[in-house]
Order: C-alpha cells, then structure tokens, then sequence
C-alpha cells in the first residue's frame, strides 16, 4: 500500500464489551490465509475444538445413557397391573418399614439427619471420587477463571494501545494537512513578492521545500512506526482471542461438570460435601450396633430385588434404596424430577460440545470454500486429525 493512501486511511476499531466466557469467537479479519503459518493455526485451533468437544460427548454419553434407563425404569414401574402394583407394594412396604426401624436410635443422638445419611449411603462407593472430583474441578475453575481474567487484561491492554496508536497515526495525518496548507500559502506568498513586488524569492522556495521535507520526513517516520506497532497490536489480538475460544471451551466443560456434581451429589461445595462424608463414617460405626436389622430386613430385600427383576427394569437394584418411592407418589415424582435435572445437566453439556464442533466444522468448511486453492491442504489436515483421534 502507498504512503499516501495509508495516510488517508481511516480505520475503526469497535470498543470490546465485557466478554461472554462461554460463546466461541471466530475472527477472520485479522487472519491472513495467504500466509501458512496463520492458515495452518487457524484451522488447527478448529480441529483441537472438534476433538476436545468430542472427547467430552465420549464421556457424557454412558452417563446420560444411565440416568435415561433410571427414567424408563420409573415408567416400568408406573405401567404396572394394579393386581402386580399391589404385590409389589406389600414387599416393599414391608422392607420400608424395616429399613424404618433400623433408622430409630436406641438412646441415642444423630449426629446427621436421616435423609442425608442414606442419601450418602446410596452414594457411598463413589463419595470419595465424588469430593475428588468436585475439588479438582472447583480448583480448575479458580484457575481457568484467572486465565480468563488475565487474557481479558491483556486484550484491554492490547486496545488500549490500539486507540493510542490509531489516535497517533490520525494526528500524523492532521500535520500533514497542516504543513501542506502552510506550503502552499508560503508558495502564495513567494510568487506576490515574486511577481507583484519584482523580489528575488529563490531562497524562500528553497527555504519552504526544505521545511517541508524535513517536516513529511519526520511525520513520515512516526507514520510508519505507528503502522508497524499497529499490525504487531493486531497480530496479538488475533491470538488472543484463539486462545481465548481454547480456554473458554475448557471453562464452560468445567463449569457445567462441576453444576451436574453439585445436583448429583446434593452440595455446594467439595468442602461441605467432604465435612458431611465424616459425619456419615461417625453414624455409621454408630449404626453398627442395628446390624441385627439387616437379618430381618434381608428376606424382604431379596423379595423386592426378585419381584422387581421380573419385570424390564434395567437396574432393579437401584429401587432398593427407593422402597418409599413404590410407595408414595410424592416420592416417585421427586425421584423423577432429580434425575430429570441431572439429565437436563447432561443434556445441556452435550448439546454445548455439539454446538462447537459443528460450528468448527462449518468453520473449516466455510474457510475451504472460501479460499479453494487451499482446501487439498485443509482436507489433509481434517484426515490427519482424524487419524490421530479415533472418535472424531
């Protein structure tokens, strides 16, 4: 481009507003294709989207096949003859009532309340994996938050010093006009006492061309370091917000995994889960004493487990810690309404992860037929990829 048309040049810059960490950003504009390196890490950065989205539907999918089959048991039940339904119910109000007297405490005081301890006995093999879990994923997210807060820093930085620059390079173009006007009256002026007054002006030409070399010289000089500042500022700009789109994929995974854990296990938090997962050891020495229970408790269990094994449940075991929902219609719809929410939370994850990779797929897509001449290339990176990543 010309030194002259880039003096001319007005460019605008939108101000960024305060940044949605969870939507995914492509900016083409400042990605030059016809240079490889930014090719190449442009389409690179889609397919690392594809892959990391599609390893977490990988990982979403067996859980939110369980909880689906926990719904079509429920309605297993429901569907049930009233003469089968009223059998069912004698078992299980029997075994209710059992699981009832082994709850009582003989002189003695709870040190937790009845729901929380079996609520935490029917989670009993996965509590400990559970706090893990919860812990690493409230420490990730402390961590990708501050990620975000510094590349939001950095990015501000980064406009800031673009308006500054934008600011420079427009008062460059301001001198110009300045100099040229005075040039120009100057000249004026040298050609009246040229030819109105008859006075030798050779010096004052010299003098003005002079003046104005020097002075387009030096505006020249600060104009092209402003530009060069400026396509270095775009430069980081662009690979900020890849790396952005990066780390918010990571953040919003993060975020929802750790909403599915705080429902799945009925906390707020890993330290409260934890505090309350010591409690329950305690109680549970404590019921030690009541395992005298579990004798008259066992032949009605094994009833309710071989009843409801007739019938196209997928997890009949699970109904032994749900006796009061065959029960109590109440409890039924809550059962229902707590697996819904988990799968809603599933739901909602894997519907984010598809919506980047396919929104990265038609990114790639859209990039290939825009610029033609490079999709062997592109389609080559897509296969290699694919070979790498089995499940892509």
């Amino acid at each position: 481009m010309g030194f002259w048309s880039k003096i001319w040049k007005k460019k605008k810059y939108q101000e960024n507003a305060a940044d949605d960490w969870e939507s995914i950003v492509y900016d083409r504009d400042k990605v030059n294709f016809e240079e490889k390196e930014d090719r190449n890490r442009y389409i690179i950065n889609c397919l690392e989207q594809i892959q990391e989205a599609d390893r977490e539907l990988s990982l979403l999918s067996g859980e939110y096949s369980r909880v689906t089959s926990y719904l079509t048991d429920i309605e297993e039940i429901e569907a049930l003859p009233k003469e089968e339904r009223k059998v069912l119910n004698g078992i299980a109000e029997s075994f209710a009532r059992l699981e009832q007297e082994r709850q009582r405490y003989r002189g003695k005081k709870n040190r937790m309340s009845d729901s929380d301890y079996y609520r935490l006995r029917k989670q009993e093999g996965e509590l400990q994996e559970g706090i893990a879990k919860i812990r690493e994923c409230e420490e990730y997210g402390a961590k990708v938050r501050q990620d975000l807060k510094r590349l939001d820093r950095e990015r501000h930085a980064y406009e800031f010093r673009r308006q500054e620059l934008d600011a420079v390079m427009n008062n460059m173009r301001g001198m110009i006009v300045i100099f040229l006007t005075a040039f120009v009256l100057c000249i004026i002026m040298l050609l009246i006492l040229q030819f109105g007054f008859e006075m030798n002006a050779k010096a004052g030409y010299l003098a003005a061309v002079a003046a104005v070399a020097v002075a387009a010289t030096v505006v020249w000089v600060k104009y092209t370091d402003g530009d060069r500042e400026m396509r270095r500022v775009e430069i980081a700009v662009n690979k900020l917000i890849l790396l952005q789109n990066k780390v918010k994929i990571r953040y919003v995974n993060n975020k929802n995994l750790t909403d599915y854990l705080y429902i799945k296990y009925s906390t707020d938090s890993a330290a409260s889960l934890e505090k309350l997962w010591k409690q329950y050891q305690e109680e549970k020495e404590e019921r030690r004493e009541y395992a005298e229970a579990d004798a008259k408790a066992e032949y009605f269990r094994k009833q309710l487990l071989n009843r409801i094994s007739n019938y196209r449940v997928t997890s009949p075991e699970r109904w032994l810690g749900h006796p009061e929902a065959l029960l109590d219609k109440r409890e039924m719809v809550e059962m229902r309404h707590e697996l819904i929410l988990r799968r809603q939370a599933l739901r909602k994850q894997m519907d984010y992860n598809n919506t980047v990779g396919e929104t990265a797929r038609k990114e790639i897509m859209d990039v290939t037929a825009k610029y033609p001449e490079y999709a062997d290339e592109i389609r080559e990176m897509t296969e290699h990829c694919k070979g790498e990543n089995s499940d892509y």
